[in-house]
């Protein structure tokens, strides 16, 4: 029963981190905090990093601090908290930079439906180059709409 409860923190965590990521970049990304977020809207740039590069410590430090404190004290239930937090931590990574950017020349051919609806509901996202007016806050979770403009553009296979 431990490690089912253990699956479900992590996943419920995954899941919430989400929605805390959506607020973080609507409201402190595109707010307070545009001046490090402003060079992921440009398309050129001096480096290879963006001053936005500083927003993995929103997540990366309290996961840390979650797993480590949890296994120092029995694996405590936060440790599945960091690491559902550090589990989003490497999809973000994974769907935004590798996917979507490509900041790593991977999977740059892909096809497939949500693959096609991410990068065209980030496009609508980059559309706008100052802090307001901006759309689809989200990474993982998008609205549907993107999915059936995407069913439009996907190509046969050949």
């Amino acid at each position: 029963m431990t490690i089912l409860l253990n699956i479900v923190i992590v996943l419920i965590t995954f899941t919430l981190t989400e929605f805390s990521a959506w607020a973080n970049h609507k409201f402190i990304m595109h707010g307070s905090m545009w001046f490090f977020h402003s060079d992921h809207h440009k398309k050129n740039h001096s480096s290879w990093f963006e001053r936005n590069d500083v927003f993995f410590l929103m997540y990366a430090i309290p996961s840390w601090l979650c797993i480590m404190l949890g296994m120092m004290n029995g694996y405590a239930w936060y440790t599945w908290v960091g690491f559902g937090i550090a589990l989003y931590g490497l999809a973000y990574f994974f769907v935004h930079d590798i996917i979507i950017h490509q900041r790593f020349k991977l999977l740059t051919k892909s096809n497939n439906v949500y693959v096609l609806a991410l990068r065209r509901a980030h496009k609508m996202h980059h559309k706008h180059i100052g802090k307001e007016n901006g759309e689809s806050f989200g990474m993982l979770f998008i609205n549907p709409k993107y999915f059936t403009e995407a069913k439009k553009l996907k190509l046969p296979n050949k």
